[in-house]
């Protein structure tokens, strides 16, 4: 027996390592495991996002306008990938995360200078800034992508992207960096005077971009023929765009955690569950009106439904979740189809009453169901902060309430000067003949699909 014993010792001396790694190196090695699948998952994230733009917005939006524009609706959307790319690498991301003022960043990243593969523990501290940033890159991509859809069918190409850019410099990046830049205004974890809580952008880029949408559909008028002459084209491209929608969203909302986290995990499942009742409160009460349910109706629930969850979608529990995306589908559907029937404005793909409607509710929604329970970051003396109305902190709905006004108005006024500004330098719409002829031949020279067959 004994001989057994001391044959077994000396072959657990033999195999096990002759120096046991210290605790410094332990956890080195531990903090460059988690870098790297917080690293992989950001990265899958931000590509999921840019796919929301193109193909998924382009599909959305092509499938939604008439068959002679689909081509210039889609094109607007690819444009947006690569004019806003270079923009936000040359001075965006300094002015939206840099440090200057509670407005406006600073200019320490223009031409992402000093952005390399070491964290900024500012905003990520286990994933190299450029990660973040080329993360933060796709959200600023997608949202004038989104205002598209307002002035679809009627306006130069010139004019868009002189208006995309304008809009992202003066609407935008100043919106992004008071919530989410390090002294920003509204910044409730990095020094904002107005703790206002966005978690993936539902008022930087919801509020922002259907409010702006709305603005731009009473600018520039009716579309003409509308609406009798203005019906989708094609309910099958657009069911393809959403349904990839619903999926890049989750790189919007759970990437927002900035890590491959148990928060991400809550934001995903809170994103999935809203996105199902909206699709599910927008089919009940057109069916209740209408007598039967519609696929685009189905459809453009569920986006209503992950438009409202975004902002709280770190900061709420599944039940709310799912109550949220129900409100939403519900009213966003009325929004749509009793309300801009009422006054008549042609937001000719429901910009305004999808994402500005829905964006302003799940601002509003936070306030009431933020928890700490599901995000304890926020910390009073090492103890986390009660959220919203739920934890007892009531205030927080009137710091949403600020947060949602100041980007309503932002986005107003912003819009408003940026398309009198356009008007005068290129001119917004194009001549009716072209309008009339379709966007793709007469802007284009080029047809996505032969109107003659």
């Amino acid at each position: 027996m004994k001989l057994r014993q001391l044959f077994l010792a000396a072959l657990c001396c033999a195999l096990l390592p002759a120096q046991t790694p210290d605790a410094d190196a332990m956890k080195a090695a531990i903090q460059a495991a988690q870098s790297a699948g917080d690293n992989a998952w950001m990265l899958v994230s931000a590509a999921l996002v840019l796919m929301m733009t193109g193909p998924g917005l382009a599909l959305f939006y092509g499938g939604l306008v008439r068959r002679k524009n689909v081509l210039n609706i889609m094109v607007q959307s690819f444009a947006m990938q690569a004019v806003i790319t270079v923009l936000w690498a040359v001075i965006g991301y300094s002015l939206a995360f840099g440090e200057a003022c509670p407005y406006m960043g600073g200019f320490q990243y223009i031409f992402l200078n000093g952005v390399g593969t070491a964290p900024n523990g500012d905003y990520a501290a286990t994933i190299p800034q450029l990660t973040f940033m080329v993360y933060q890159m796709m959200f600023a991509i997608i949202t004038p992508a989104l205002i598209t859809g307002a002035y679809a069918e009627r306006v130069k190409f010139t004019a868009m992207l002189l208006f995309s850019v304008l809009w992202t410099l003066i609407v935008y990046i100043p919106l992004a960096h008071m919530i989410w830049g390090k002294g920003g205004l509204l910044n409730a974890y990095l020094g904002g005077k107005i703790p206002v809580f966005d978690f993936a952008g539902g008022t930087v880029v919801h509020i922002s971009s259907g409010v702006s949408a709305l603005v731009c559909a009473l600018y520039l008028g009716k579309r003409v023929g509308y609406p009798d002459q203005t019906r989708p084209h094609s309910l099958v491209l657009c069911f393809i765009g959403a349904c990839m929608l619903w999926v890049g969203w989750f790189g919007f909302n759970a990437g927002s955690a900035l890590a491959a986290s148990g928060l991400a995990s809550s934001a995903f499942v809170n994103t999935h569950l809203a996105s199902a009742t909206g699709a599910i409160g927008w089919a009940v009460a057109e069916w209740y009106r209408n007598g039967r349910p519609s696929v685009l109706g189905i459809v453009s629930g569920s986006v209503a439904g992950l438009a409202t969850i975004t902002q709280s979608s770190g900061f709420v529990q599944p039940q709310a979740a799912m109550l949220i995306g129900l409100t939403a589908g519900i009213v966003c559907y009325y929004m749509v189809a009793k309300v801009k029937d009422k006054f008549g404005y042609d937001d000719s793909l429901d910009a305004f009453g999808v994402h500005g409607v829905g964006g302003t509710m799940g601002c509003l929604f936070t306030g009431v169901f933020a928890t700490n329970k599901i995000n304890d970051a926020l910390k009073v003396n090492g103890v986390p902060a009660p959220l919203g109305w739920v934890d007892g902190n009531s205030g927080q709905i009137f710091n949403q309430a600020i947060g949602a006004a100041i980007g309503i108005g932002l986005a107003i006024v912003g819009t408003y000067l940026i398309l009198k500004l356009c008007d005068i330098l290129v001119g917004l719409r194009v001549e009716q003949h072209q309008e009339i002829s379709g966007l793709d031949v007469s802007l284009h020279g080029e047809e996505g699909y032969n109107l003659e067959s």
